[in-house]
């Protein structure tokens, strides 16, 4: 078992995109077996990399605007309370859209 507050965990800054951090809240690290849960923080204007990869990722917003770019460049709007699943090898890219920042959260594979 594993109990902690994510103001635990320091945010790593990601160099690809603009603007975010990211906290690996559960992972291996900590004996999960199958998932990551991860905390990521866009700042005001910043945006992950446009990318593809070959797992999926189920998406929980935790605060802010943002919207959630599918492979056609189409942006969906993302606030407060949103989920969103994320394809297996579909294109990709985060983004801030508000004026404070983007926070959600994001479980993947190990």
């Amino acid at each position: 078992m594993f109990v902690r507050h994510h103001s635990e965990i320091v945010p790593q800054k990601i160099e690809e995109g603009k603007g975010i951090s990211i906290q690996w809240l559960i992972d291996d690290k900590v004996g999960a077996p199958n998932f990551a849960l991860r905390r990521f923080t866009l700042d005001v204007g910043g945006y992950t990399p446009y990318h593809i990869h070959d797992w999926e990722h189920e998406v929980y917003v935790l605060s802010g605007k943002g919207s959630l770019v599918d492979e056609k460049g189409t942006e969906h709007p993302l606030r407060e309370g949103d989920v969103a699943f994320v394809d297996p090898s579909l294109q990709h890219q985060f983004k801030n859209i508000g004026q404070e920042p983007f926070i959600f959260l994001c479980i993947v594979p190990l």
